[in-house]
C-alpha cells in the first residue's frame, strides 16, 4: 500500500514569509514541502522562482516537491534541480513524448525524482500511460491551477480511480497525489479511490493551529486507507 503523505502548498501562507510556512510544515510533520511556481503563462498568476527555492532549501531538510505550472519546463527544469528541488513534477499540457524522455534523462541525472500534473479536463496521455515507469507520482489536479483557497471539483474522483488502479494493476511505486481543495472533511473521501499524497493549502495554513493540522490531515487519511 502506497504511504500516506501530506504537503503542505506554502502558496497559501504569507509570501512574506515562506520560511516560517516551512518552518511549520516541519514542525508539523509534513512529509514534503510542495512549492507552486507558476509563470503567469500556463497560470493566471506569478508565484517565484528557483532562487527562492534555494533559499528555502537551507530551511529544512525535509523533501521538496515542485510543481512546474510553466510553458517551458525544459528551459527551466536545471534550474530547480540545482535549487534543491527533490521532486519535480511537470504538466501534461505542455509536454509530449519527447519531451518526457528528455525531461526524464535531465531529472535522472540529478538522481531525483519526476512526476506528471492533470488539469482537471486532462486525461492521463497514452504516452505517459506508456511511460509509467519513469515517474514517481502522478499529480492530479481537482481545482484549475493557479490560486489557493478554491472548492474541489468532486467530478475529478473517477480520474483519481481509474489512475489508481492502473498504477497498482502494473504494480507501480507511483504517489497519486492530489491538489486543490483538500481538508480534513474530504480528505478520507479522496484517499480512498485511491489518493495517497496530498497537497494541503488552505486546510493547513488557513487555520488556526496549522502544525496541528497537518498531523489532522495524515490521521484522516490513514484510517480512510486502512493504514492507521
Amino acid at each position: 500500500m502506497r504511504q500516506v503523505k501530506i504537503a503542505p502548498s506554502i502558496l497559501a501562507y504569507d509570501l512574506g514569509n515562506l520560511r516560517g510556512a516551512v518552518d511549520i510544515a516541519t514542525k508539523g510533520g509534513a512529509d514534503m514541502v510542495h512549492l507552486d511556481v507558476i509563470d503567469g503563462q500556463f497560470a493566471p498568476n506569478i508565484s517565484f522562482g528557483a532562487g527562492t527555492v534555494k533559499a528555502l532549501r537551507k530551511s529544512t531538510d525535509l523533501k521538496f516537491d515542485t510543481h512546474l505550472m510553466i510553458s517551458q519546463p525544459r528551459r527551466y527544469v536545471q534550474d530547480f534541480l540545482d535549487a534543491g528541488s527533490d521532486t519535480v513534477i511537470f504538466q501534461a499540457e505542455v509536454i509530449d513524448k519527447a519531451d518526457l524522455d528528455a525531461l526524464y534523462t535531465i531529472v535522472n541525472g540529478f538522481g531525483k525524482k519526476m512526476g506528471l500534473a492533470l488539469k482537471p479536463e486532462t486525461d492521463l496521455p497514452k504516452w505517459a500511460e506508456d511511460s509509467l515507469d519513469r515517474l514517481n507520482s502522478i499529480l492530479i489536479l481537482t481545482v484549475n491551477p493557479g490560486f489557493s483557497y478554491q472548492k474541489m471539483d468532486t467530478h475529478q474522483f473517477p480520474k483519481i480511480e481509474k489512475i489508481s488502479k492502473l498504477v497498482d494493476e502494473r504494480g507501480l511505486d507511483i504517489d497519486i497525489e492530489i491538489d486543490g481543495g483538500i481538508d480534513a472533511g474530504n480528505i478520507n473521501e479522496v484517499a480512498k479511490r485511491g489518493g495517497n499524497a496530498f497537497v494541503a493549502g488552505a486546510a493547513v495554513y488557513g487555520q488556526p493551529d496549522p502544525v496541528a493540522a497537518i498531523a489532522r490531515l495524515k490521521v484522516n487519511a490513514k484510517v480512510a486507507r486502512g493504514a492507521a
